[in-house]
C-alpha cells in the first residue's frame, strides 16, 4: 500500500484523532468517518459529483458536523502501481480540501476497495445493482480503516 501525505517534516500523521475519507470518482464521492482510537470508520452517504466536481456546500455542512483533524483520500492507483489520470484527479481534489478546510490530506492506495466494497455487499446478500446501492460509502470506508492500520 502507498501513503502519501501532505504533512511536513515536523508533523505526525498519527496526531488526527478523526478522519473524514473519501473515495473519489466522477459520478459519486465515497466518505467515511473514522477515528484513531479504535482503528475503524462507518460509511456516509455518498456525495454526488458532476464529473468528479463535488457540491463544496454538501462537504462544508460534513466537515462542520464531524469536525475532522484531516482528510485520507482514496488513490486509485493502477493495479501495477502506476498512476493513471484518476489518480491525479483524486490528488487535486484532495489538494482542494486542503485549501478550503485548511486541514492535512493523506493519499492511500485504493486499489480493490471499490472491488472488495461489492464483495462485501453480495456477501452480506445484497443486491448486485451498485448504481442503486452505492458501494462508495463502503470504498471509503476501507481506505480509512487501512490508512489507520498502516499509520498507527
Amino acid at each position: 500500500m502507498t501513503v502519501t501525505s501532505s504533512l511536513n517534516a515536523s508533523q505526525k500523521p498519527n496526531t488526527a484523532r478523526a478522519v473524514l475519507g473519501f473515495d473519489f470518482g466522477t459520478t459519486r464521492i465515497g466518505v467515511a468517518v473514522g477515528q484513531s482510537i479504535t482503528g475503524t470508520a462507518q460509511p456516509l452517504d455518498p456525495l454526488k459529483a458532476k464529473e468528479g466536481i463535488p457540491n463544496w456546500d454538501e462537504i462544508t455542512r460534513i466537515v462542520e458536523e464531524w469536525k475532522p483533524d484531516a482528510f485520507v483520500v482514496g488513490l486509485p492507483l493502477d493495479m501495477d502501481g502506476s498512476e493513471n489520470e484518476m489518480c491525479q484527479r483524486a490528488r487535486k481534489f484532495a489538494k482542494r480540501l486542503h485549501g478550503r478546510f485548511n486541514l492535512p490530506y493523506h493519499m492511500m492506495d485504493e486499489r480493490l476497495s471499490s472491488y472488495e466494497a461489492k464483495g462485501q455487499v453480495i456477501a452480506r446478500g445484497g443486491n448486485r445493482n451498485f448504481k442503486e446501492n452505492s458501494v462508495d460509502g463502503l470504498a471509503a470506508q476501507m481506505i480509512v480503516e487501512t490508512w489507520f492500520a498502516e499509520s498507527f
